[in-house]
């Protein structure tokens, strides 16, 4: 497990995708992509942590970032990554954003 520290999730946005990243030491990265589906939906579609820093709860706060960037936004998100549809499963209450 990681030392301690504190995760900053960045969102980082282009035409027709973007993910959300965490920049970890040694210059690895974990992060959720997404897919542009049109101007209300996104496909999230992968979800990765480092094997080294797996159990820090970094890819949970990967996708609640991108939970709240679409409920601040009014988009949809159509989860398919594993990891996402599981966390979908798990969280009642983001039924409403489910596209």
């Amino acid at each position: 497990m990681a030392d301690t520290e504190d995760f900053i999730v960045e969102r980082e946005d282009a035409p027709g995708h973007g993910r959300y990243v965490v920049r970890l030491r040694d210059g690895l990265e974990a992060e959720m992509t997404y897919r542009k589906l049109g101007s209300t939906v996104i496909a999230i579609d992968h979800t990765y942590v480092p094997p080294e820093y797996r159990g820090n709860n970094i890819a949970q706060k990967l996708v609640d970032r991108g939970i709240a960037d679409a409920r601040s936004a009014g988009i949809k998100i159509k989860p398919e990554c594993s990891y996402v549809v599981t966390q979908f499963r798990r969280h009642p209450e983001w039924a409403d954003l489910l596209a």
